[in-house]
């Protein structure tokens, strides 16, 4: 699916609808320190180690994507969870 690189929406500190740009959102990098990340390591060590417990195939084939959409009159940043598709584009 394709969507275009500006769209008009409302933005929620300019309290009026203005031109937004659109981006697709990427994960952040991963912290170490989280809780989960710790235990994960301290777990995976033990014995001959693979992964802390067998994979699971997931369920859902597509995840939803998120847009970035950042107002052009003052800078504030929306995010806004998009469709579920497997391909989208941000195209001018």
């Amino acid at each position: 699916m394709k969507i275009p690189d500006k769209i008009n929406t409302y933005c929620p500190k300019c309290r009026q609808y203005t031109e937004h740009s659109v981006s697709l959102l990427k994960t952040g990098r991963r912290r170490k320190m989280a809780a989960g990340e710790r235990h994960h390591e301290r777990v995976d060590r033990h014995g001959y180690g693979g992964q802390k417990a067998p994979l699971a195939k997931p369920v859902k084939t597509t995840k939803k994507q998120t847009l970035k959409l950042k107002c052009s009159k003052c800078g504030y940043v929306v995010q806004k969870r998009g469709l579920r598709i497997k391909k989208l584009e941000v195209v001018r």
